[in-house]
């Protein structure tokens, strides 16, 4: 068994998830690669892959083992890359996990300049906000707006700050009434944004006092884009992050509400593996973002 071999072969099944798409992603039989699966199974004592007729799935020792071999392939493929400066490059399919709603307003309008600048990179960007597993979907980096970070063995890049704003439309506000405090937000019609970490709970502070907020509304989505389409109508009042409703409230849109109280910030961050530190093409595109968002930030 050439080792190096099986242990690529191994990396591909997981990652293209199954023997045939491995198979043609290598240019090998699918023959070649169940041998070198089931040679490497030999050598480790363990199975790896649990296989049926119509999937394919780690077992808790081939998760461990996988994790363990992309970082050593990935080492090796950066040694291999420092021996030369044309060829550390960053270049390849770079898969990268994003949220739609920042994505399509401050991130994508960049994309283009992006490739321009690194020809040898090719992008497949996959904007959803469900919550990605990267390692085993087998994305590069995923990006991420949170105001916690959760304790991972990833490795988080603060990209910018999302800072928060009290809204609606000046007519809501008109048959509602102005709020003059936190509290008095508890009974309005509230639009809540079910993927937040303070959907429930809206947080404000003012000169060390910090007041919290129950909310409970009729109307929960899980798009930002969405909340501000619900402000623009009229409907009522959210906690949004500044950046999707700059425009509304510059054209008095929208009206901002207890501008005394902070609400709380949300952070952007770059989420990778470890293990892909120092890949170019990681590397280069978590500068871009820094780059582009810290721009638009200032």
């Amino acid at each position: 068994m050439d080792h190096l071999t099986a242990l690529k072969v191994f990396r591909q099944v997981v990652e293209q998830g199954g023997f045939a798409p491995a198979a043609r992603q290598l240019s090998l039989s699918p023959a070649a690669v169940s041998k070198n699966i089931a040679e490497l199974e030999r050598h480790v004592a363990a199975r790896l892959l649990n296989r049926t007729t119509r999937r394919m799935s780690l077992t808790e020792a081939g998760t461990r083992y996988y994790e363990q071999v992309a970082r050593i392939l990935d080492d090796l493929q950066e040694a291999e890359q420092s021996l030369g400066p044309m060829q550390s490059e960053p270049s390849g399919i770079l898969r990268v996990s994003a949220p739609m709603s920042l994505s399509l307003l401050r991130i994508c309008p960049a994309i283009p300049a992006f490739l321009e600048r690194y020809p040898r990179v090719s992008l497949d960007l996959n904007l959803e906000d469900r919550r990605v597993d990267i390692v085993k979907e087998g994305f590069d980096l995923a990006i991420r707006g949170t105001d916690r970070l959760e304790d991972s063995s990833l490795v988080a890049r603060q990209l910018m700050t999302l800072d928060h704003v009290l809204c609606g439309a000046p007519a809501y506000f008109r048959r509602a009434g102005v709020p003059t405090s936190p509290e008095a937000v508890r009974g309005m019609e509230c639009v809540q944004f079910t993927l937040s970490g303070h959907a429930d709970e809206w947080v404000f502070t003012q000169a060390g006092q910090t007041q919290r907020v129950p909310v409970k509304g009729r109307y929960k989505v899980s798009s930002s884009l969405a909340v501000r389409d619900a402000l623009r109508a009229g409907f009522g009042v959210s906690l949004v992050p500044r950046v999707y409703v700059q425009d509304d409230l510059a054209s008095g849109a929208l009206q901002a509400v207890l501008p005394d109280w902070l609400p709380v910030e949300t952070y952007v961050y770059a989420v990778y593996p470890s293990r892909r530190h120092m890949v170019a093409k990681v590397r280069a595109f978590v500068d871009f973002l820094l780059e582009e968002l810290g721009a638009q930030q200032a």
